[in-house]
């Protein structure tokens, strides 16, 4: 595990950005398609809109084939729907093609919809286990990650795949992958920033304890891939390291 750890949002973005070309290029280079999972929140949405401006011509988009870690049980037309976000600040602005853009039906029922992705990211990895070449995730202030929430049952899942969650606390599904899929990944990257995280940091990284129910950010242990922690300050403050 690797932390960074920025002095403000603008130069922890940047550096984000580099680290997501650099990736994208390298599995262009190598395979020919960069696989990237995609965070919903607000917190990426800067991010997503200096990718599609800033950094436009620093990678070949159309060689990019887009994924979401985790939807809403929301219309695609609902503000709520990551993939709305997604298509207003990154995917749209980049032209980027239908067929590159892997979105959640959430037209289904929830568990039909978690069906019909992992089917669809099967296909896309033509019945080989799926190894996403850089997951996106954001961490919320009770230390959920994707849709892993605390003390939801997707917690106990040890199968790679995609499943639908009830999180009682907001009395809606979502549609997450699991954790198992996550930790697949060759590179995984956490986007964390504001006062408002710094005791879920603390609870996630330095936890005398592990506690993957009531910190569900603690089950993202690649063993093969990497995890890198961009944080401002201001997340971190806490952290005795």
């Amino acid at each position: 595990m690797n932390l960074l750890i920025y002095h403000g949002k603008d130069e922890l973005l940047e550096d984000l950005a580099e680290f997501i070309l650099k990736i994208g290029n390298d599995a262009i280079a190598e395979n020919g398609r960069f696989n990237f999972v995609l965070t919903g929140g607000s917190s990426p949405k800067t991010l997503y809109q200096q990718l599609a401006t800033k950094y436009k011509d620093q990678l070949d988009w159309q060689k990019v084939f887009f994924f979401f870690g985790d939807e809403r049980n929301v219309s695609a037309t609902d503000k709520d729907y990551n993939g709305l976000m997604a298509a207003e600040s990154i995917l749209t602005p980049l032209g980027i093609k239908q067929d590159h853009i892997f979105y959640i039906n959430t037209s289904l029922s929830p568990v039909e919809a978690a069906a019909d992705y992992q089917n669809s990211i099967n296909m896309h990895f033509n019945g080989a286990q799926p190894s996403f070449d850089l997951i996106l995730l954001g961490m919320g202030d009770d230390a959920h990650t994707a849709s892993l929430f605390p003390e939801t049952e997707i917690l106990e899942r040890s199968e790679i795949g995609v499943e639908a969650v009830f999180v009682e606390k907001l009395n809606t599904y979502r549609i997450s992958m699991t954790a198992g899929l996550i930790n697949n990944a060759k590179n995984i990257a956490f986007l964390v920033f504001g006062k408002s995280k710094a005791q879920a940091v603390k609870n996630v990284i330095e936890s005398e304890e592990e506690n993957t129910t009531l910190y569900p950010a603690q089950l993202i242990r690649p063993e093969n891939g990497h995890v890198t922690w961009f944080m401002d300050q201001e997340a971190a403050a806490l952290l005795n390291s």
